[in-house]
């Protein structure tokens, strides 16, 4: 191995959101800091490419509506070319009977849309929103803590417990018997608590489940819908916030904030061994044969991925290699881009631009709670759902820069993008391959969305069908899940990866972990590597002392 004459502070392994978060805030706080990522350019799942010659689509993630605020701040990502576009619709359902539900920033517009279907679900949204959004709230205090170390808790770990308990005191009797009781509650039941429409329960029950292995009806899928609305302005409809220039945007803006640190960033930079000596992480292996050292390695990736394949299985151990290789990673998501020669017309939304603009926020195909799980059903039998939950976003409404087709003189040019994540396509499956399935997939969310907008076959003239084992090959997620690891109860706040791991410091010194994979989770958030930078740091300077 060829060992490289620099020696650095920090080494990112991974260059997606969170890593590039936790190196610009290692680079801002006086760490010489390197980022390597595998692919041609950072941004992993959130990234923007083209599909062809002139239309980019989001790579997988399409909005990133939770991103912290904080992040945007910190980093001044606005100065580096941030811009992100909230349309004041968050979600359009349309119904298979030719009707539609119609979620809008505005709670009392949303009210007042609901009464022609149930005045009792009309006038329990406001008073749903509020819950939401004050559960939520303590959520992103808890998101926001490192889980304190069950082995020797510090004076500084009882700060955050004090911390804590006054956010808790502060959600008031109601609410703080709430979330004891809900978090490991089904979302199917918690939503039936407040609505009594089936249309609009399968709606919101939608994003407990998006992007995991599990249906509404399954323990603890009430906590991964209030984790979606932590930290954020998302409340009962969620956040649809789309950056300009896809969500490759963000990561753009990201790496600039860690040049403008001072940072270094590698791409085609493929680590395949994290080194040790004495029991401490002292650098990475390329595939090149490169060996480049640092006093901490930070790993972007998955937890499963670090702990089996990177890190010497001797200084893991057997004990820990074991747990590391049962962290779950079912990756049920496909994603389906497509270049549209025209905007589909959903009956349920109209024509005209008033019909336009209720297909600015996410698209959502879920009629119904029992819709939902019946989809769930066939992937728990390694099969793809014949009825697919879809959430679609046609991003180009607002963002015309993704468009621009040099054959604009062409027969069929493209004027708009849709991106899609279809559920449930599992990663195992227990009938054929996913390369010789992947064009039944695309044709499925296609046959999908003709039943709410008549004709929109027709306009495809380009598509890209993500399955999960392509996501696992092109995005590094193991499983192809796109949260690192799944976001159930037993992966949850201390047990994140894993009981004793919790902290972002991996059980190897100077190994840390700050993806999707570390507390709070997935989700275009940067929480991650906002909180595994401030951990990083904190250990460095007492180092240093």
């Amino acid at each position: 191995m060829a060992q490289t004459g620099r020696s650095w502070d920090a080494i990112v392994v991974g260059g997606g959101h969170n890593g590039l978060v936790a190196a610009a805030y290692l680079a801002k706080g006086g760490l010489s800091t390197l980022v390597l990522e595998r692919r041609e350019r950072v941004g992993g799942i959130a990234d923007t490419h083209e599909l062809k010659p002139g239309v980019r689509v989001p790579a997988v993630a399409h909005t990133v509506g939770r991103l912290r605020p904080s992040v945007v701040r910190d980093l001044a990502l606005r100065s580096h070319g941030l811009h992100l576009i909230a349309p004041e619709v968050r979600v359009f359902a349309p119904a298979p009977d030719g009707s539609a539900i119609t979620l809008y920033d505005d709670i009392q517009r949303t009210a007042d849309g609901l009464r022609a279907r149930s005045g009792q679900d009309a006038a329990s949204y406001a008073g749903f929103d509020r819950l939401v959004r004050s559960l939520g709230r303590f959520l992103a205090e808890l998101g926001g803590a490192a889980p304190p170390d069950i082995n020797a808790p510090s004076f500084g770990d009882a700060l955050t417990g004090l911390k804590l308990t006054r956010s808790f005191r502060g959600l008031g009797k109601h609410d703080g018997r709430s979330i004891l009781r809900v978090l490991p509650m089904a979302i199917a039941d918690f939503v039936a608590e407040s609505f009594e429409t089936d249309a609009l329960r399968g709606i919101l029950a939608a994003r407990g489940i998006q992007n995991t292995a599990m249906g509404p009806w399954s323990a603890g899928t009430t906590a991964v819908f209030l984790a979606d609305s932590a930290g954020n302005d998302g409340g009962a409809a969620g956040q649809t916030v789309y950056a300009r220039g896809g969500p490759g945007a963000l990561s753009a803006a990201l790496a600039a904030a860690v040049r403008a640190a001072g940072g270094e960033i590698r791409t085609d930079a493929d680590v395949v061994k994290v080194t040790s000596r004495d029991g401490r992480a002292t650098g990475v292996v390329l595939g090149s044969g490169e060996e480049i050292t640092a006093r901490v390695v930070v790993a972007g990736i998955d937890p499963k991925k670090v702990l089996t394949r990177l890190v010497d299985p001797v200084v893991v151990g057997p004990g820990l290699r074991w747990r590391a290789a049962n962290i779950r990673t079912p990756g049920t998501v496909a994603k389906v881009n497509l270049a549209l020669s025209g905007l589909p017309v959903f009956p349920a939304a109209g024509a005209g631009p008033d019909g336009e603009r209720l297909l600015r926020g996410r698209i959502v195909i879920a009629p119904g709670i029992d819709y939902v799980e019946r989809a769930f059903d066939a992937s728990k039998y390694g099969g793809i759902s014949a009825a697919p939950y879809l959430e679609a976003t046609i991003p180009s409404l607002v963002d015309p820069t993704l468009v621009d087709d040099p054959k604009s003189g062409a027969r069929r040019p493209a004027r708009h993008v849709m991106s899609i994540h279809l559920q449930y396509a599992p990663y195992h499956l227990a009938e054929g391959t996913w390369p010789a399935r992947r064009d039944e997939l695309g044709d499925l969310a296609i046959q999908t969305l003709e039943q709410y907008a008549p004709g929109i076959g027709k306009l495809v003239v380009a598509r890209q069908v993500l399955t999960p084992l392509d996501l696992e090959r092109d995005y590094g997620l193991t499983g192809g899940h796109p949260y690192h690891a799944e976001p159930s109860l037993d992966s949850f706040f201390l047990w994140r990866p894993l009981l004793g791991s919790a902290r972002y410091r991996l059980p190897v010194e100077g190994l840390y972990l700050a993806g999707s994979g570390a507390h709070p989770g997935g989700g275009v958030t940067g929480i991650p590597g906002q909180n595994a930078a401030r951990e990083i740091l904190s250990d460095w300077k007492k180092r240093r002392r």
